[in-house]
């Protein structure tokens, strides 16, 4: 997804019908949720549903079962933690950020991914570095 997200489409990110997904999985998308609009493709075992929040491009992870495991939202790199963005320019100084993203996981953890020339920079929220990966 960007990382988990609407954002990468892992090879085994699947798009699939909304009729593929199950009842359960749509159930707990849609009590949050009421996007006019959704497109949902298969992350591993779990369902990835892509879609906009009042203007918002967000996403959310959900098991089977239909526990949200995390949601995505788009942010802009200025909206990035301070921290974040001195990292960014220290480590990544010439390289221009193709997009940003909030990720709450199930527990409340919080974590900033940044998209850069096909790779994802993860940072926790107080702006350490966790990991990079290459889309």
């Amino acid at each position: 997804m960007f990382a988990l997200s609407m954002i990468l489409f892992s090879a085994c990110s699947r798009k699939l019908n909304e009729s593929r997904v199950s009842l359960a999985v749509k159930s707990a998308f849609k009590n949050p949720y009421q996007p006019a609009k959704a497109s949902w493709v298969r992350e591993g075992a779990n369902y990835e549903v892509n879609f906009k929040q009042d203007g918002t491009t967000m996403s959310a992870v959900i098991d089977k079962n239909g526990t949200i495991v995390e949601t995505e939202t788009n942010i802009l790199a200025t909206d990035l933690p301070k921290e974040i963005q001195v990292n960014m320019e220290k480590c990544y100084a010439v390289v221009k950020i193709d997009k940003a993203a909030r990720i709450v996981k199930a527990n409340g953890d919080i974590t900033y991914e940044v998209e850069v020339h096909h790779k994802d920079i993860v940072f926790e929220v107080t702006g350490k570095f966790i990991k990079e990966v290459k889309d």
